[in-house]
């Protein structure tokens, strides 16, 4: 499948939830009256929207077309067009389907270092073997650093999978300093010329302080490795979880100062709208989704792609 169709494929979900009796809510030639608009609402959130995101669109619709007679049309090109705004924000995110890099902030003088979080079992390993695929695939030389060092398993997958990628791998004993995981890995992308080097980070839950210090800790010391580093922190979001992990990963987020979102096992549930309530609620771009569990299943979010895969055929 195409990028379109496998963002389709993984939507299927939502897209059948959202379909369900809306078809019928916006019937040419009827009134768009407050019972309408209110169901739609309900529908919206039902996908995991989030209550902001609903109400925004609900309200455009109200303040552009309530009382009037509908043209299905104009109401999903309203709604399309609500959706994308909201999807793109403010950032200065470039999306371009050809270049897997193309919404990174990128290192200009060496290695773009790219630090990867996320809490306990959202599938952040398998989602760094994927994104390291992913930019092999397109011709670039990288480095992963297996800095979960308090769980064995995440070193030895993570192994695993640089072997079958063809990428190189640091790794340190069970229970190192993931800060000194982190510098060398910096280290060695500069030494080989590479162009990403990734970063893995422990997702075990602590207070926010000590998360911080953590951090705070591995942020300096790759920035001693590599000038500017890390320049993007990527946050691994299971998207099966829905609103539910929302409020937990802002927290995470806020510690980890995020620049964008992994969104996986976008296929696994019906509640795809949680991409918008994201988006709108913790003012991060999503920058790539998992939409299966191949490792060629990772893809490059397109906020244009998405809406039109999510309400195509609603």
């Amino acid at each position: 499948m195409g990028l379109f169709d496998s963002l389709k494929a993984a939507l299927k979900k939502t897209t059948d939830l959202l379909r369900t009796d809306v078809r019928d809510l916006f019937k040419s030639g009827e009134i768009l009256d407050e019972e309408k608009l209110e169901e739609f609402h309900r529908r919206l959130i039902t996908s995991d929207m989030g209550v902001a995101a609903a109400g925004e669109i609900v309200d455009e619709l109200r303040s552009k077309f309530g009382g009037r007679t509908i043209i299905p049309h104009e109401i999903w090109a309203l709604v399309k067009e609500k959706l994308r705004a909201i999807l793109k924000g403010d950032d200065d995110v470039r999306w371009d389907a050809n270049d897997p890099l193309s919404p990174l902030k990128l290192n200009p003088d060496g290695p773009t270092v790219i630090l990867v979080c996320g809490v306990n079992g959202v599938g952040k390993t398998t989602s760094i073997a994927k994104l390291a695929n992913y930019f092999t695939k397109a011709g670039k030389k990288v480095v992963l650093a297996a800095g979960d060092t308090f769980r064995a398993a995440a070193v030895e997958q993570l192994t695993t999978w640089s072997q079958r990628i063809g990428c190189d791998i640091v790794t340190k004993a069970h229970g190192a300093d993931p800060a000194s995981v982190a510098y060398e890995g910096c280290a060695r992308a500069q030494e080989i010329g590479a162009d990403i080097a990734i970063i893995d980070t422990a997702g075990r839950l602590q207070t926010q302080q000590n998360l911080m210090q953590e951090l705070q800790k591995v942020h300096r010391v790759m920035g001693k490795a590599v000038p500017g580093a890390p320049h993007e922190t990527l946050l691994v979001l299971d998207a099966t979880t829905g609103q539910n992990g929302l409020s937990q990963a802002t927290k995470f987020s806020d510690v980890a100062h995020c620049t964008g979102i992994v969104l996986a096992k976008l296929d696994g549930t019906a509640k795809g709208g949680v991409v918008v309530a994201i988006r709108r609620q913790m003012g991060i771009p999503v920058k790539y989704v998992g939409v299966g569990e191949q490792m060629t299943d990772l893809q490059l979010f397109s906020p244009d792609d998405f809406v039109e895969a999510l309400v195509a055929e609603v």
